[in-house]
C-alpha cells in the first residue's frame, strides 16, 4: 500500500517521500524543507503479526532498541499512528531524527550504528548493507520467526519421556497436538541463566532457524515463557553415528566416505549461510532413525557463530580439545576453515578408530595440534587408499588459507567417485578400535551429567570452581575479553595451594583404596567405597557392575588364594576437581607380583575413579579399568 501525502505552505514546502519494504516491515522517511533535512528509520509491524496476538506490545521498551539481536523474536512494537498531526511526521519512540538504529551484533560483529547521520549518509548506509543482514533482521510473518511470548508451550505441545539432561536443560519427546507430529523439545531453565547465557540462547535459536538441510537437525519452533524457553527440534532416534558404526556387521572405507560426505554437505550448507559450527565432533553427529542408511544429522549449534563471507576474526576460544584447529590454539583470527580441520579429525577416526592427535596432558595435545604432528602408522593405515589420506592431508593443513573448503572436499575423487576409488574391504580393526574410542569419550563426557542425573550433587556445587583451576573439560570456551562464556570454561594454568592440596588428597585416598585391595582387606575397601559403587572392569566381561557383591566374591576367592607379595605403583595421576565435593582421577596402575613358578611379573591397567565427599569423607562412587582379566588385582 502506498501513502501519498503533501501539504503546501506559503513560506515553505514539505516534500515527503516514503520508501516501503516489500513486506511492510521497515519504512524510511525523508523530510525535506528549505531549512533542514532529516532521515530516520521507522520500524513498523506487519499486519499479520498485529492480528495474530503473538506479539507483546510492550516488549520493545523492555528489550531496548531494534536490530539483528532483537529481530525475529517478537520484540518489535506494533505500528504506531504515523502522523501526530496533518502537518508534521512523528518518529516512533525508539528512533530519533538523524539517527540510524543499531544493527550491531552482540558478539562484536560488524555494526551499522550511526548517530547524527546526514540524509545522504543514512541512505548510503542502508543501501550498502550486506544482503544477508536484512533477511535476518526483519520481523517475519511466520510464527517461527518470532518467539511466542503469549502462547503457552503446553497449549500446542504434549510432553512425553525424557531423552537427555544437562545442567540447565532437559530434552523430552513431545507431540504437536494439532498435527500429531513428534519432535524433541529442549527445555531450558532461563531462571538460572545469566544475561550472557540468554544472548547465547537467542543466537543459537536464530542460527538454527536459518539452517534448513536434510543433514542438519532442524529447529521447528521457539517459545519463551516465564522461567523457561522451549526449542522444538527434529526428533532423531538413530543415536550417535559412531555408536551405529560399531554395531554394523560390515564397515568399509566406502562407508566412511559416505559418512563424511553427509557431514561435509551439512558443513557446506552452514558455510554458505555464513555460519561456523565451531564444535564438530562425534557427539554432535546423529542418525535420523535406526533404519539402515538413515541420514547423518549435524546437531548442537550452541557454539556456532555468524560470519560475513570469508571473514577471519578472533571470535573467542571455543570448541573441544581434540578437534580444535591450530589457529584457534594460537589465538589467531579464524573462520570457516576451523570446521574443515575438525572434519579432518573426524575422517581420520572414521578410517582407523582413533584420533590423529592424542595425549592425556592437554598442553602436549595442543602442541601436537599446532605442529600438525600426525602420521599414518602401519599396519592399520596400510590398507587405506592414497586418495583417503590425501583428503585428510588437505583437511589437516596447518595454514587455514590453504586448507580445503567444504565445497572443494565434496568434489574430491574419494568422495564423488566413491564406487571406484574407495576400498570396499571390511575394516574390523577399525570397528574394534572405535569401540574403545567410544568407551573412553563416553566416560569422560558423561561424568558430570551422570552426577547431576543421580542427584548426588547440586548444580551450584558442581559448577562452582575455584579461581585459577586448570580443569580440562569436554568443551572449553573462552571469550575474547577474558570473561567466561560457559561454566564449563577453563583456560587458566596457575593452581593455588588449596587446589594442589585437594588434588593430593584424592591421590592419597586412591592409594589407600589400592592398598586395601592388595592386602585383601574387604572391610577397609567397603569403608572407602560407596555401597552403590558402579564399575566397568575386565573380570565382568564388559558388563556394568553395581553394588559390592561382585567385589566381595573377588576378595574372598581371587585375592585370598594368592599369598604372594604385591607391589603397586600409580603412574601419571591426573585429578580433575568438580566443585568442592567431587573429583575424578585417571592413572596408569603397574602391579608387580610373583607367578606360580616364582618368576616376577608386571601387569598394567588404565583406571579412572570418580570420588564424592559425603560428611567430610571421600567415597569411590564409580571406576573404570581396562586391562586383562588375568591381572591379579581388582
Amino acid at each position: 500500500m502506498f501513502h501519498f501525502i503533501g501539504t503546501l505552505f506559503n513560506l515553505k514546502t514539505i516534500i515527503i517521500s516514503l520508501l516501503f519494504c516489500t513486506d511492510k516491515t521497515f519504512t524510511l522517511v525523508k523530510v525535506s524543507d528549505t531549512h533542514r533535512t532529516s532521515t530516520f528509520y521507522h520500524k513498523t509491524y506487519p499486519t499479520q503479526l498485529l492480528t495474530s496476538g503473538q506479539c507483546n506490545p510492550t516488549s520493545e521498551a523492555k528489550g531496548g532498541g531494534g536490530g539483528r539481536e532483537s529481530a525475529g523474536r517478537g520484540e518489535e512494537t506494533p505500528r504506531h499512528p504515523f502522523w501526530s498531526s496533518p502537518l508534521a511526521p512523528r518518529p516512533c519512540a525508539h528512533s530519533l531524527p538523524g539517527e540510524l538504529l543499531s544493527d550491531e551484533e552482540s558478539e562484536g560483529g560488524p555494526g551499522w550504528q550511526r548517530r547524527g547521520a546526514s540524509p545522504g549518509e543514512a541512505a548510503r548506509l542502508l543501501e550498502s548493507r550486506p544482503p544477508a543482514l536484512p533477511a535476518r533482521g526483519i520481523a517475519r510473518t511466520e510464527r517461527m520467526a518470532s518467539t511466542a511470548t503469549c502462547t503457552r508451550f503446553t497449549d500446542e505441545y504434549q510432553l512425553f519421556e525424557e531423552l537427555g539432561k544437562g545442567a540447565f536443560s532437559v530434552v523430552r519427546r513431545c507431540m504437536k497436538i494439532p498435527t500429531g507430529q513428534e519432535y524433541a523439545a529442549k527445555i531450558i531453565n532461563t531462571k538460572k541463566l545469566s544475561a550472557r547465557d540468554h544472548q547465547k540462547l537467542e543466537r543459537e535459536a536464530r542460527i538454527c532457524r536459518l539452517l534448513k538441510h536434510p543433514n542438519i537437525v532442524r529447529l521447528h519452533d521457539s517459545i519463551s515463557e516465564e522461567g523457561f524457553h522451549y526449542l522444538v527440534f527434529d526428533l532423531v532416534t538413530g543415536g550417535e553415528l559412531f555408536e551405529d558404526i560399531v554395531a554394523r556387521e560390515y564397515y568399509s572405507e566406502a562407508d566412511a566416505s559416505h559418512c563424511i560426505q553427509q557431514i561435509l554437505e551439512s558443513v557446506n550448507h552452514c558455510h554458505l549461510n555464513g555460519i561456523v559450527h565451531r564444535d564438530l565432533k562425534p557427539e554432535n553427529l546423529l542418525l535420523a532413525s535406526k533404519s539402515k542408511g538413515a541420514a547423518v544429522k549435524l546437531a548442537d549449534f550452541g557454539l556456532a557463530i555468524e560470519v560475513q563471507g570469508d571473514q577471519q576474526a578472533w571470535f573467542g576460544f571455543a570448541g573441544t580439545p581434540g578437534y580444535l584447529s591450530p589457529e584457534v590454539l594460537r589465538k589467531d583470527p579464524y573462520g570457516k576453515p576451523v570446521d574443515m580441520w575438525a572434519c579432518g579429525v573426524i575422517l581420520y577416526i572414521l578410517l582407523v578408530g582413533y584420533p590423529p592427535f592424542w595425549d592425556e596432558d592437554q598442553h602436549r595435545l595442543y602442541q601436537q595440534i599446532k605442529a600438525g604432528a600426525y602420521d599414518f602408522p602401519s599396519p592399520e593405515w596400510d590398507t587405506v587408499t592414497p586418495e583417503a589420506k590425501d583428503l585428510i592431508n588437505k583437511m589437516l593443513t596447518i595454514n587455514p588459507a590453504k586448507r580445503i573448503t567444504a565445497s572443494e572436499a565434496l568434489k574430491h575423487p574419494w568422495i564423488c567417485q566413491r564406487s571406484t576409488v574407495a576400498s570396499m574391504m571390511h575394516r574390523q580393526e577399525t570397528v574394534d578400535c572405535l569401540k574403545k574410542f567410544n568407551a573412553r569419550r563416553k566416560l569422560k563426557g558423561a561424568i558430570l551429567t551422570t552426577m547431576l542425573a543421580t542427584r548426588n550433587f547440586s548444580a551450584k556445587s558442581l559448577l562452582k570452581k575455584p579461581d585459577g583451576v586448570k580443569e580440562p573439560q569436554t568443551t572449553v570456551i573462552h571469550n575474547p575479553d577474558g570473561n567466561k562464556e560457559s561454566t564449563e570454561s577453563s583456560n587458566t594454568t596457575i593452581e593455588d595451594e588449596d587446589v594442589k592440596a585437594r588434588k593430593q588428597e584424592i591421590i592419597k585416598v586412591t592409594e589407600q583404596l589400592i592398598e586395601a585391595i592388595n592386602n585383601g582387606d574387604f572391610e577397609a575397601y567397603t569403608k572407602i567405597c560407596d555401597p552403590g559403587l558402579t564399575a566397568f572392569e575386565p573380570e565382568a566381561l564388559g558388563n556394568l557392575v553395581e553394588g559390592m557383591d561382585f567385589h566381595r566374591f573377588y576378595f574372598e576367592n581371587a585375592l585370598s588364594k594368592s599369598n604372594k607379595p604385591i607391589h603397586t605403583i600409580i603412574l601419571n595421576p591426573h585429578v580433575h576437581l568438580v566443585g568442592d565435593d567431587a573429583a575424578c582421577i585417571a592413572y596408569i596402575r603397574l602391579t608387580q607380583y610373583m607367578d606360580g613358578s616364582g618368576m616376577p611379573k608386571t601387569m598394567q591397567s588404565e583406571e579412572t575413579r570418580v570420588w564424592h565427599r559425603r560428611d567430610g569423607k571421600w567415597q569411590n562412587v564409580h571406576f573404570h579399568r581396562s586391562g586383562s582379566p588375568t591381572v591379579p588385582i581388582n
